[in-house]
């Protein structure tokens, strides 16, 4: 995870961090939900649910060492 985005903001925000949803936390997508939102996401060993919408105010950056 790189960075929270500056569209995430207020109490939303917040709850990402208090999820651990911060630099340098690798996530994992783990569960799709029969309609595909949402999805769970292992986050610091908890399997964290977030629909589409928060997920995109999340930064990423691919794991190189996970996909080879």
């Amino acid at each position: 995870m790189r960075a929270i985005t500056s569209r995430c903001q207020g109490a939303q925000r917040r709850r990402l961090l208090d999820l651990g949803v911060v630099p340098g936390t690798r996530i994992v997508a783990e569960l799709d939900s029969a309609s595909g939102d949402p999805i769970a996401y292992r986050i610091r060993g908890a399997l964290i649910a977030l629909r589409r919408q928060q997920a995109e105010w999340i930064e990423i950056e691919p794991d190189i060492e996970a996909a080879a």
